[in-house]
């Protein structure tokens, strides 16, 4: 190549090495500050969009976990309050066995239980409709299955995990019974003599002068040991029971034949047993127990309601009841990275007039309602008390379950997946330092020389001025 003034290749192929080697200084120092070998769309597009979604879900494997841990600690706090109800059931039932010790027990032992037992449920309703984790409550219900009805005559008692929701027609075909005795006479004066009237095996002593209307106020006296409530229908003293259906029973003998001025009843036992409703949940019927109806298949299955006394105070209503909606307000968690990754849990409601509701040949429908101050109502409490230790148990195992197999399994999972996730991201996206410092040693290297080599190019064209000497 000839030399010339005018231009200066060899300068300007030196400056164009310089500054390539000065951007890859630039480049290395760049990401040796910043860690990433990745800092923007140029530096790698492909790996750049890859990179991002690996951030992404990053940032929701991280969350997810935390979501995770503070699910855990919902579960434990239900669990917790369940575990104080559990052993206060404990402590009913050690009650309830007491006074089915009827050889020992005076009315004043079974009142002492009774009132224990009292006090018990209500502390049961306190914990079930206090308990929350924040403003959340867990376990009134909120949590789980709710059931709103549209009649008055109807009342939602519980709903279970297996309660699909939706609205569901109600009716009843068969009406509740409570069971009724009704004397053969009617009393029409005072009691001429004194007389034992047996109730269920209770005997209730009528001294003579009572009327009819005193006769009556004194049978009431001793409701809660005969489980048996009188009233007057159509002249003639009438008993019924508190409870419906067909584990509901009066058996009532006098010591005094039937006459207008005894009781009634006379010497032979009158004896009665009431009914079990049936009706339809959603079309489908049903037999239940008492006057509460549950579902045992179908859609609305674990789904209970209890039905209202008619104008006769022992039967049910009957026809048509309106509808019933169901919700399903199961707490639901996500413990995934992605869209729809969550899990959800049931807790029914632990009131006492929702647990153990529904005991076959049971005259109690639910726990609120147990009584033990006789040995026969100790026994049938006994069955009830069972029921709802059963319940809170299964309740517990399914928290328990969730807990365990679900959110610490899943995040454990989470956390495998973030590690191996991170390391990805990490191989795509982070500078490798022992790489990237021999990068810029080099360069560095290459900056020097280029320099040098372009001071001496700059120089090449005052060779020419030795040719015009």
């Amino acid at each position: 190549m000839g030399l010339s003034i005018a231009n200066n290749v060899s300068s300007l192929t030196a400056q164009h090495n310089l500054g390539r080697a000065n951007a890859g200084v630039a480049k290395s120092v760049e990401r040796l500050s910043s860690g990433l070998k990745i800092n923007r769309g140029a530096d790698g597009p492909a790996a750049l969009v890859i990179s991002e979604k690996q951030r992404a879900q990053i940032a929701g494997l991280r969350q997810a976990i935390d979501n995770s841990d503070k699910a855990v600690s919902v579960v434990q706090t239900a669990e917790g309050a369940l575990n104080e109800i559990n052993s206060l059931l404990v402590k009913v039932r050690s009650l309830a066995i007491d006074s089915a010790n009827s050889g020992v027990n005076d009315d004043d032992a079974l009142a002492a239980n009774q009132a224990e037992i009292a006090n018990a449920l209500d502390t049961i309703n306190r914990i079930a409709s206090n308990t929350q984790f924040g403003t959340k409550k867990l376990l009134d219900g909120s949590a789980g299955i709710q059931g709103t009805v549209t009649d008055t005559d109807v009342t939602f008692l519980k709903g279970t995990s297996e309660t699909t929701a939706g609205i569901y027609a109600l009716a009843v075909t068969t009406e509740g019974e409570r069971a009724v005795a009704t004397a053969g006479t009617d009393q029409t004066q005072a009691l001429a003599a004194d007389e034992v009237l047996t109730i269920n095996d209770v005997s209730i002593t009528l001294n003579a002068g009572l009327t009819q209307a005193q006769v009556v106020s004194r049978i009431n006296e001793f409701t809660s040991q005969t489980g048996v409530t009188a009233d007057i229908s159509s002249g003639a003293t009438r008993l019924y029971t508190t409870a419906f259906g067909s584990a509901a029973e009066v058996d009532v003998v006098s010591n005094v034949a039937a006459a207008d001025d005894s009781s009634g009843f006379g010497t032979s036992v009158i004896s009665d047993a009431g009914v079990d409703v049936v009706g339809t949940i959603g079309g489908t019927s049903f037999t239940g127990v008492g006057n509460v109806l549950t579902a045992t298949s179908g859609p609305a299955q674990g789904l209970s309601v209890q039905f209202a006394t008619d104008t006769d105070p022992f039967e049910t209503v009957d026809g048509a009841q309106g509808n019933i909606s169901i919700a399903d307000n199961s707490l639901v968690f996500q413990i995934g990275p992605n869209q729809n990754q969550t899990a959800k849990v049931t807790v029914n409601k632990v009131t006492p007039n929702s647990l153990g509701v529904g005991v076959t040949g049971n005259q109690f429908n639910n726990l609120n309602e147990i009584d033990v101050t006789s040995a026969a109502k100790a026994q049938d409490a006994l069955g009830v008390v069972d029921a709802a230790i059963d319940d809170i148990t299964n309740l517990r195992g399914t928290l328990g379950a969730f807990q365990q197999n679900t959110l610490e399994s899943t995040a454990n999972n989470l956390r495998a997946t973030l590690e191996n996730t991170v390391n990805a991201e990490s191989i795509i996206r982070d500078t490798d330092f022992a790489e990237e410092i021999a990068n810029f040693t080099k360069g560095q290297v290459l900056v020097q020389a280029g320099t040098s080599v372009l001071s001496n190019a700059n120089q090449i064209p005052q060779l020419v001025l030795s040719l015009l000497r």
